[in-house]
């Protein structure tokens, strides 16, 4: 399963698709003040990208990959710079 849902965390695991985008959007909008762990992510589809630009958890690890890890500092950074 890429998408583990604990009390109030998210974490992330390896291959996350459009799938888990409705549902991760849906679990996030009921626990506003969750963090999410991306330490074991591997890929992150757009449609799930969207979702955490939107919803702007906090992030308690980011990808153990550089280069995904960037590019998601980056638009997830971004995202909840602009929303301030």
């Amino acid at each position: 399963m890429p998408i583990e849902f604990k009390k109030n965390l998210v974490v992330c695991r390896e291959h996350v698709g459009v799938e888990e985008a409705e549902v991760l959007l849906s679990w996030l909008q009921k626990h506003r003040t969750a963090q999410i762990d991306l330490a074991s992510c591997c890929y992150l589809h757009p449609a799930s990208l969207q979702v955490l630009m939107a919803a702007a958890p906090r992030v308690k690890a980011w990808p153990e990959q550089a280069e995904l890890r960037r590019w998601l500092q980056s638009a997830i950074t971004l995202s909840q710079t602009e929303k301030r």
